[in-house]
């Protein structure tokens, strides 16, 4: 403890230049709080009704430019988990006092309504909380304010909690409440002050309670994607200001943001456009121009060009400018020097883009695969997994993670009884362990589209279905992309033999269980679900442990035609490879297709999603142009096409892709009616991209964006082949840029291990070792509400922002091909 205490002083005289106050809040017409350094985001973003506790809701501090601490919110348990009961969001209103925001919110179920007011004061701010009565008895020592601060900001750092000097562990060391409850007990607890990390000036806060005391705990105790939360209790019978704090963040005298200079971390080829962008603080004095330096074998750096900045506008809360070296094409390693900082190298060269795919293919859609084992050199990903799929999920059921099921199975299967047959193929989705069904369905398009139009010639796994056993880095003879292509087909004909139709998906019927992480082998134990056994008896086949994952069935039209159009393309991908499984999988097909042609309504498809709308009008079109493709231009389903032109035309941005396709198989009328939604489209698009500064649609919503980023560089791709006097290459070529590395917030490529510099800590199922999934696409950056960009780089647990899906990086595997193509486009027209 002395130690403690004279490192502090050594470090308070080491920094006390930076002890510095912030000039005073302002309220912004955003209704946030601000300040040059810090921002206080007061509820502009809420909590999920699907997925509660995101770790983005509440009041939310944004210091020296990283987002530190969030869900400033009356919470009912000291370390609430993911799926705790969060308050509801009722009215955000500037207060009666200057540089005031106050916030309605109540949990209804518990009959528990109160306001926050959050009010500017001092250099810092003052909470709050005013309940509308005294707490209901049943909340009495449960209901208090709680704040969380961010795990990594605070590794290694101390505080002080009054005078009682304390250490942020790296690794949870409890204490835990020795009643069975499972329930931290706090770091510190009991006083009126607590100052967070003193030593360091970019993250000190101080934190002073007016009445009730002040309680640290590390919420990681009770999960992994816990934060270090502060808390005080509201007492019994409190009312007005039942919880007041006083919360000073250090904010560093004029301080502003570094410049983020962003870039294809990947490279460039000689022949093609190549343009950084470069985020800057408003506050920041950006130089003039930019340097382009090459480097030589012995470290120096060489001067290659010095450019004037083009100006990009302001975009959220940062200005940006581009720095154009696209007349630089000589072969080499070059760096960007701006601002008395190098950026980290990266290469021009004709085969910069020769190795940014594979990984994805042979490594991450591996790891993902499920009932099969995955090895790869010394290294075992995964034992065989989910041996024991599946048992009916029960009707009238609304699951956890989304799922639902309504009040038909749509099933010959009891609730809880096994389902023999599901045991086979698939992928599971991210980084959690359920097959989505759609997601599943979209993968094998994906594969199955880029083996037609580049090859995906690529052999570096093996992959032997019978004895469910998959070893990376070992080639087999066999192309990987056809491999998976058989592996998804499994479960997608699985579905239809034992149901007649595809389902929802197939997931863990526990919370304690779907949070499970490592080995997928080990989330069941691979034997199949007995109610007369005990729960710790088996016979080697059977068990009493309710641990099988349930199979949410219901008979969706969206569903059967995305299915139906995987399967089409799948039987002509697999025609030489497995004749038998490819004819199995038309007959499917078509089955499914013709079943669903009098569908006329969206009707979803059963899980609340935040990706595409999940259609049977536009799936309809999908299905039917494989089927074209399939058939080579059967009569029968070129008319069914042409009949759906009108939702082509309406929905032209998600059917246009597709429909593109199948102009070989058409008559030329097809082809002049899709002219002018091919303008129409770039006409939109374009309105849409004039709004940022990178050349691609940016997402604004509750989930990061790289998904429809890198489909939308196919779209325009297959755009540009069809009607290239229309669509130019750069909109697919900008989606890659993006991709790797010239997005908003960091310049890391959003494929781990794909480029220079990229993301290696990411939400798969190693998570918990703050790791990554080599070749796995990450969401990418998100917008906190309201101008807020970020993507943490340090933090696996944002799902939102890190969470790897086998469907984003199957399209990011097509997207990156189509970009690659476009390259030698380009390179042959200038010979």
């Amino acid at each position: 403890m002395k130690k403690i205490l004279i490192g502090l002083l050594a470090t308070a005289s080491i920094t006390s230049a930076s002890i510095v106050h912030a000039q005073s809040l302002t309220v912004s017409p955003a209704k946030t709080l601000e300040t040059q350094g810090l921002s206080v985001i007061v509820d502009q973003n809420e909590f999920s009704p699907i997925f509660f506790d995101e770790k983005n809701a509440g009041i939310q501090i944004v210091l020296h430019g990283n987002r530190i601490a969030t869900d400033g919110a009356v919470r009912l348990s000291p370390t609430p988990e993911q799926w705790s009961p969060v308050p509801l969001f009722v009215s955000r209103t500037l207060g009666a006092e200057p540089n005031q925001i106050v916030v309605r919110s109540a949990f209804k179920e518990q009959n528990l309504a109160y306001t926050v007011k959050v009010t500017a004061e001092g250099q810092g701010f003052r909470i709050a909380v005013d309940l509308d009565q005294p707490l209901p008895q049943a909340m009495a020592g449960k209901a208090g304010f709680n704040l969380d601060f961010l795990p990594t900001a605070y590794f290694g750092k101390t505080y002080l909690m009054d005078s009682g000097p304390g250490l942020f562990p790296r690794h949870p060391v409890g204490p835990m409440a020795k009643d069975g409850s499972g329930d931290p007990l706090p770091l510190a607890s009991g006083g009126k002050s607590l100052t967070l990390s003193p030593e360091d000036p970019t993250t000190r806060v101080t934190i002073t309670s007016d009445g009730a005391p002040l309680a640290l705990y590390d919420a990681r105790a009770r999960a992994q994607n816990g934060w270090f939360v502060v808390r005080s209790l509201i007492q019994p019978g409190a009312k007005e200001n039942a919880v007041v704090w006083h919360v000073r963040p250090n904010v560093i005298k004029d301080w502003v943001r570094p410049p983020v200079v962003a870039f294809n971390q990947a490279g460039y080829t000689p022949g093609r456009n190549k343009v950084a962008l470069i985020e800057l603080d408003p506050n920041f004095a950006a130089p003039a121009d930019a340097e382009l330096v090459k480097l030589a074998s012995d470290g120096s750096r060489q001067s290659v060009l010095r450019a004037k900045l083009e100006p990009r506008g302001k975009w959220m809360r940062y200005r940006y400018a581009a720095f154009d070296f696209s007349s630089v094409r000589t072969p080499g390693i070059y760096a960007i020097a701006f601002a008395g900082q190098t950026t980290n190298p990266f290469r021009i060269a004709d085969d910069a883009y020769g190795h940014i795919w594979q990984t994805s293919l042979d490594t991450f859609l591996a790891e993902q695969m499920d009932h099969v084992g995955v090895r790869e050199q010394y290294r075992v990903w995964q034992s065989p997994s989910h041996l024991d799929d599946a048992r009916q999920a029960p009707a009238n059921h609304v699951h956890f993670d989304g799922y639902k099921m309504g009040p038909n199975l749509d099933s010959p299967f009891k609730a809880g009884e096994h389902i023999p047959g599901l045991n086979v193929g698939g992928w599971q989705d991210a980084g959690d362990y359920d097959i989505q069904t759609p997601d599943n369905a979209w993968v094998v398009r994906d594969l199955v589209w880029g083996r037609e139009m580049f090859g995906l010639d690529w052999d570096e796994t093996s992959i032997d279905e019978r004895a469910r056993a998959v070893e990376i880095r070992k080639p087999d003879g066999v192309q990987d992309s056809l491999q998976q292509i058989r592996h998804g087909t499994l479960q997608l004909l699985a579905q239809y033999k034992t149901f007649g139709h595809a389902i929802v998906g197939i997931v863990d019927p526990e919370l304690r269980q779907y949070a499970h992480l490592g080995d997928a082998g080990s989330q069941t134990d691979r034997m199949i679900y007995d109610s007369k056994l005990g729960p710790l008896d088996s016979n080697g086949q059977y068990s009493g442990v309710p641990d099988d994952r349930w199979a949410f069935t219901t008979d969706l039209p969206a569903n059967d035609l995305y299915v139906a159009g995987a399967l089409a393309g799948a039987s002509r991908a697999l025609r030489d490879l497995d004749p038998a499984m490819a004819a199995e999988a038309l007959a499917t097909a078509k089955a499914m297709w013709a079943k669903q042609q009098t569908v006329q309504t969206d009707s979803g498809t059963g899980r609340e999603t935040a990706f595409a709308p999940r259609s049977p009008n536009v799936a309809n079109v999908m299905a039917t142009v494989e089927l074209i493709l399939t058939t080579k231009g059967n009569p029968r389903y070129t008319k069914r096409l042409q009949q759906l032109l009108p939702t082509i035309r309406e929905r032209f941005d998600w059917a246009g892709g597709a429909a593109v396709r199948a102009i070989p198989y058409m008559d030329a009328d097809y082809r002049a009616q899709l002219a002018p939604l091919v303008r129409q489209a770039k006409t939109k698009v374009d309105a849409g991209l004039a709004s940022n500064p990178f050349g691609v649609p940016v997402s604004e919503g509750s989930w990061a964006g790289s998904n429809q980023v890198a489909t939308f560089g196919t779209t325009m791709y297959l755009l540009h082949k069809a009607f290239p006097e229309i669509v130019g290459p750069e909109y697919t070529l900008n989606a890659l840029d993006y991709i790797l590395g010239r997005h908003p917030a960091t310049n890391l490529s959003l494929v781990s291990t794909v480029g220079t510099e990229s993301k290696l800590i990411g939400y798969g199922h190693n998570r918990a070792d703050y790791s990554f999934i080599p070749g796995g696409m990450v969401p990418g950056v998100i917008i906190i509400k309201p101008d807020f960009p970020e993507q943490k780089t340090d933090w696996p647990f944002l799902w939102f922002e890190n969470e790897y899906t086998v469907s984003t990086t199957s399209a990011y595997i097509l997207a990156a091909n189509a970009a690659i193509d476009l390259t030698r486009e380009q390179t042959r027209a200038k010979r």
